[in-house]
């Protein structure tokens, strides 16, 4: 029988995961009572993606505020402290900012504008444009910023994030000092020790500031890299990628994940005799064309993944060939010809006219983006996805 589906993607619910938990055991029994139960057969080249939160919840890896604290006193003792290019978030920073306002005297934050890095927004780009402002090169203090655009709520959560995360510094009876700028060096006028705050572009920021002056210089990779008094964790990414977990602690990012995905895939080859890829995903590579947001807060979307998930798509583009190639075939002879240059395609299309158009992005990002799409952050309850047909082509 002709085939007539493609990529498959299924979310599967499995057990609440608790501190302790064998996630691979879980991740396992999931996948093969699914395919029991809805009755579909596990392939080579199947794929199980884990939502990281999951992991990181087996791992028990949760820190605290007062964690966070003292590892911020340790790194700036008394000294001000300029916290700059924060995302917008409560999820993602407010009890971070939390934490790191216990640890400091004084901060001054320094926000970028109109929208922070992965595009929550202060203030529109056409209210730039109206009121004469230049985000390249003007600074703007708090009362100036006010002065300009007034007191604006988030599109989607409904907070002034100006007011919130001031509020949330101030709690702890530590001053805090609000500007506006896209530029590192703007900071230094103010403080030479500074936590660097922003995601992709934290090794750049670090790099201008070092070489401006900056002396006390960390980003939020550098917290809790290390266990602080029995506290959870992160060698590689510390702070980033966590999540409020409670209103004072936060999950992170998970650890140590690449003997997960090793596991869970030879369980897998021992329980069924195949060779399934596996994941371990955060936050997906996509963005929101409504709240302009850009998805990924995430530091990486795959902490770890089998090495069959290494590299980028090497596709052609079906419509190209139909109106190009074989623009006076049709029906079921075209359909035999774009096989055909299917099965005979070189194995680098890179610069080909035939694969542009196609997505020249690497499979994990590609993957964790469906899978995230797919799990939800919410009430789902289907934090494992599992994937089937995605390395299939027109032929197969």
């Amino acid at each position: 029988m002709e085939r007539v589906v493609g990529t498959i993607a299924r979310g599967l619910r499995c057990p609440i995961i608790n501190k302790g938990d064998r996630i691979e055991d879980i991740v396992v029994d999931s996948v093969l009572k699914a395919a029991e139960v809805e009755g579909f057969t596990i392939q080579n080249k199947d794929i199980v993606t884990v939502t990281e939160s999951v992991v990181a919840r087996a791992q028990g890896n949760y820190a605290t505020i007062d964690h966070i604290a003292k590892d911020v006193q340790a790194k700036f003792g008394d000294d001000t402290i300029g916290v700059i290019f924060p995302i917008l978030s409560r999820n993602r920073f407010a009890v971070c900012l939390s934490g790191i306002a216990k640890g400091a005297k004084k901060i001054v934050l320094m926000l970028s504008y109109p929208s922070d890095e992965v595009g929550n927004h202060l203030v529109d780009l056409d209210t730039l444009d109206e009121k004469g402002i230049n985000p390249w090169t003007d600074v703007l203090t708090e009362k100036q910023f006010r002065e300009h655009f007034g007191y604006n709520k988030h599109t989607f959560t409904g907070v002034d994030y100006i007011d919130y995360y001031k509020s949330l510094v101030e709690e702890y009876g530590v001053e805090c000092e609000v500007i506006f700028s896209n530029h590192p060096k703007t900071i230094l006028e103010y403080t030479k020790s500074v936590l660097c705050c922003d995601i992709h572009s934290r090794d750049r920021t670090k790099r201008i500031l070092r070489a401006n002056g900056g002396e006390k210089i960390y980003s939020l990779d550098n917290i809790l890299s290390e266990s602080i008094d029995g506290s959870g964790f992160n060698e590689a990414y510390g702070l980033l990628g966590s999540n409020k977990a409670t209103e004072d602690s936060v999950k992170l990012f998970p650890r140590n994940c690449q003997p997960v995905v090793d596991n869970i895939q030879e369980i897998l080859k021992e329980k069924t005799g195949k060779t399934v890829e596996v994941m371990v995903y955060g936050d997906g590579a996509f963005k929101d064309p409504v709240g302009k947001i850009w998805e990924l807060a995430d530091p990486v979307v795959s902490p770890a993944y089998t090495a069959g998930l290494e590299g980028t798509p090497n596709e052609i583009k079906l419509k190209y060939l139909a109106d190009n190639q074989f623009a006076d075939l049709k029906g079921e002879e075209l359909k035999k010809a774009i096989s055909k240059y299917i099965d005979e395609k070189e194995d680098d299309l890179v610069g080909a006219m035939e694969a542009q158009g196609t997505t020249p992005r690497r499979l994990t990002d590609l993957i964790g983006s469906l899978s995230d799409l797919t799990s939800g952050s919410g009430d789902k309850g289907t934090p494992i996805v599992f994937i089937q047909g995605y390395f299939d082509n027109y032929t197969k």
